[in-house]
């Protein structure tokens, strides 16, 4: 692999992600930067939390009422990773792909509680921005639900679990602050992206 191919780990939140770019041997990656972006327009409140604003309507009506929200969001996210990507670029870097970690596609009808709803909503919404904004940006793409992350790694690596989480820690020793839970996600989703390059 050449060292300036490099992937891009992003561990969607609401209104933010976690990204973690990394480059170097498949077998013990760098990490080449990392950072929070914002997807949330300050001047637009309802692109924090979209589904919070409308969380008292029938679960049909929330989801167009949120549509213009949503879609502002995946503008932000779409220009946010087309800057990330030239930004590398003119480092002289690669761009092969993206790893995105965020919630399990499910059916949010079934869920009766209107705040959890908006919660697991927010959640979906702002893991499918991303999918969009990379597919929009000509990426390789692929998308790991949070909760089976740690598995589809060991298994895809071929490492165990122990040996896995030693190795993503020491990618944050010599980091700045933070080195999370979302850092090594972030990290984990660009690795497996490299892995299959």
């Amino acid at each position: 692999m050449k060292d300036d191919v490099v992937t891009i780990g992003l561990r969607a939140r609401t209104g933010r992600v976690i990204a973690v770019v990394l480059g170097g041997p498949i077998d013990s990656p760098q990490v080449i930067s990392k950072f929070e972006i914002k997807l949330a327009d300050p001047k637009v409140p309802a692109t924090s939390q979209p589904y919070h604003e409308v969380m008292d309507l029938p679960w049909a009506e929330s989801q167009l009422a949120v549509r213009k929200s949503a879609a502002a969001i995946e503008a932000i996210a779409r220009k946010t990773l087309a800057g990330l990507i030239k930004e590398l670029q003119s480092h002289g870097l690669k761009v092969y792909g993206a790893g995105i970690v965020g919630a399990r596609d499910r059916d949010l009808a079934r869920i009766g509680n209107y705040h959890i709803r908006a919660h697991a909503a927010e959640g979906l919404l702002f893991r499918r921005v991303l999918d969009l904004a990379a597919d929009a940006n000509g990426l390789k793409r692929r998308t790991f639900p949070d909760r089976d992350l740690d598995q589809i790694a060991t298994t895809e690596l071929g490492l165990q679990s122990a040996i896995l989480k030693r190795k993503l820690n020491d990618l944050g020793r010599l980091l700045d602050a933070p080195w999370r839970a979302d850092e090594k996600q972030a990290a984990t989703a660009a690795w497996l992206v490299l892995h299959r390059r």
